[in-house]
């Protein structure tokens, strides 16, 4: 049996092919895809990832190699299991950022908690948002950005949801390291995440107390 500890110590020390195993063989074991998110890749953010990322040396690649490794291995299960949703959200970085691992983790943990999530990627223009949000008639728009000279574009996509009048309709969650609650309110945005974990539960709390007031 695999012990869901050992997905978080294969995080951290890098193995991107090992944790890609371990996961597979967890599901092939009928661990809750939920247990595998937490106490697999969850537990492995809280403790080496930002660590290692404030080192800026080679075990920050070997890190987010394996994170991204096992995203993408349980992303396929979790798109096969889910037979009912809470909520549609939206997410992407936005223009002009490429650094997409927290958005990947995100995402795939709002999955893990029965959201529908439709990921545009990195580096995403506001109006690709706002069309996708009003296409899949999303909840929430989630963008992330990874340094303070992309920030500002979050403050575009607000206005821009402005624009197009889809505000009533759509909250939008900011997150990322240099994003402050202070900085969310400065630009109107509605919601703001502190961290990955945060951003996920935040964006459930909310789709489901608005399929609830309309219901």
């Amino acid at each position: 049996m695999v012990e869901l500890h050992s997905i978080a110590l294969s995080v951290q020390a890098g193995k991107a092919q090992e944790t890609s195993a371990l996961i597979s063989q967890a599901v092939k074991e009928h661990y809750p895809f939920k247990d595998i998110l937490w106490k697999g890749l969850v537990t492995a953010i809280e403790t080496a990832y930002p660590r290692f990322r404030k080192r800026g040396v080679l075990e920050t690649l070997l890190v987010e190699r394996a994170l991204n490794i096992g995203i993408k291995t349980i992303i396929p299960y979790l798109r096969a299991s889910e037979t009912s949703k809470k909520g549609t959200v939206v997410i992407g970085t936005v223009k002009g950022d490429i650094q997409d691992i927290e958005k990947n983790l995100i995402s795939v943990m709002m999955q893990g908690l029965g959201l529908r999530v439709i990921d545009l990627g990195a580096a995403v223009p506001s109006e690709r948002f706002i069309q996708a949000a009003a296409r899949e008639k999303a909840q929430i728009i989630a963008c992330t950005a990874a340094r303070t000279t992309t920030m500002p574009q979050m403050k575009t996509l607000v206005q821009a949801a402005h624009t197009a009048g889809i505000r009533k309709q759509v909250k939008i969650l900011v997150s990322g390291d240099p994003v402050t609650e202070r900085y969310c309110e400065v630009i109107g945005a509605d919601l703001y995440a502190p961290d990955v974990i945060g951003a996920a539960e935040i964006a459930e709390a909310h789709c489901i107390h608005t399929v609830r007031r309309k219901g």
